[in-house]
């Protein structure tokens, strides 16, 4: 295979293999409701409720990793590192903010519990 193709054909195949993924589980699911109300059973409805909790721990977790991967590139590109040097400070600075971020969410909650609706 022509190695000017390769790049062209990962971006189809993931979109491809996605949908497919998703087309797979709605229909297993809908097999799944079919089998139930053959057998006279209510199938169950799954209604996802928002939880601010995990939003929050999502996305300080997000901005944390995303402050550390700007802060390695202006280290890297600061400071002239070879490949790699940076490639381990890329990976541990990410690590570190995306931490801090999650010790943030986890210092916020203590502070602020959610509330717990019966």
């Amino acid at each position: 295979m022509d190695q000017h193709a390769a790049p062209f054909l990962v971006p189809i195949f993931l979109g491809l293999g996605a949908f497919l993924m998703i087309y797979g589980l709605r229909y297993m699911e809908n097999k799944e409701n079919m089998a139930m109300i053959e057998k006279g059973m209510e199938p169950k409805r799954r209604r996802r409720q928002a939880n601010p909790s995990q939003t929050l721990k999502n996305g300080l977790l997000f901005i944390g990793a995303g402050l550390g991967l700007f802060i390695a590139i202006l280290v890297t590109n600061s400071f002239h590192l070879q490949d790699s040097t940076s490639t381990g400070l890329f990976f541990a600075l990410i690590a570190i903010f995306g931490g801090l971020g999650m010790v943030a969410a986890y210092m916020y909650e203590r502070k602020n519990p959610p509330d717990v609706q019966d």
